[in-house]
């Protein structure tokens, strides 16, 4: 027998216990809903490089876990790291098919981070925000912190793998960087994991359909006003840092029907972008 006080027991952590599975799967899977295969794996490198191999084989509606990630990626390819059973690290195969343009596709990971933060707010009563373009934000001791992130990424010529990772149960003295939070930091009334992660799973299958239903379209779905909502980056000074080392500064006023971050410049222009890093320069305005 493993000795419970074993660095790779189940059990080595008992105030985080696994995932429960064969509960999981069968809250969630269901003849004629979304979710159609949901595995959890002790640890691996990245859920979506896992799944995103096994995408061409696969239904849409694959659910893949980690209990850890040893190699989980953010944008631009930044690491992203927490203790074994500390989060929610997990990755979903959509195939949103000839009912939506392809051209639409870039809105999934926002409306990744509107389920998210919906489910959120029912499962653990904790306010998230969402940072343009993927971030989750939660407030600790009156600080925004990031708590999560999302990153989507083609699978092949159909199929859309979109990751999602979230700080759960961390302490203060196992945050990465001093910018970082968690739930449990946060003041979640639960950090159980199978009770936010069936929330999320929800909210996400729930927004999911609503958006295909609608052909992808942002305003019609409802998608583009509920992510203006709940974004804490409109209405400040910003800074984007773009591909290619260029940089622009202004006040994020909207999100238009595209997903990009509108800037309106101190030279008066409304500049449109479509990806990159946004520096939060001051508050919100209120």
């Amino acid at each position: 027998m493993t000795p419970p006080d074993a660095s790779d027991s189940r059990w080595s952590d008992l105030d985080r216990p696994p995932l429960n599975t064969t509960a999981l799967r069968r809250a969630l899977l269901r003849p004629d809903g979304l979710w159609t295969a949901l595995d959890v794996l002790t640890a691996t490198g990245s859920t979506n490089s896992d799944l995103a191999a096994k995408a061409a084989g696969l239904a849409e509606g694959a659910v893949l876990i980690a209990e850890e990630q040893t190699a989980g990626r953010g944008r631009l390819d930044r690491r992203w790291s927490a203790p074994a059973r500390s989060g929610l690290f997990f990755s979903v195969l959509l195939k949103p098919g000839s009912s939506v343009p392809v051209e639409r596709w870039g809105w999934l990971p926002l409306l990744t981070g509107v389920a998210v933060a919906t489910g959120l707010a029912r499962a653990a009563g904790v306010d998230t925000a969402l940072k343009w373009p993927n971030d989750l934000l939660v407030t600790v001791d009156g600080e925004e912190r990031k708590a999560g992130g999302i990153l989507a990424e083609r699978a092949g010529a159909d199929g859309v793998v979109v990751g999602i990772g979230l700080n759960v149960t961390l302490r203060a003295d196992e945050l990465p960087v001093p910018g970082a939070g968690s739930l449990a930091l946060a003041g979640a009334v639960s950090t159980d994991r199978d009770t936010l992660l069936r929330a999320v799973l929800r909210s996400l299958e729930q927004w999911y359909g609503t958006w295909r239903g609608a052909g992808g379209d942002p305003a019609a779905s409802g998608l583009q006003e509920a992510y203006a909502a709940g974004c804490a980056t409109l209405g400040r000074a910003v800074r984007a840092e773009l591909p290619g080392g260029q940089s622009v500064r202004g006040e994020a006023v909207a999100l238009d029907g595209d997903g990009r971050l509108v800037l309106a410049t101190a030279e008066g222009e409304r500049r449109p972008v479509a990806a990159g890093d946004i520096v939060h320069l001051r508050p919100a305005t209120s």
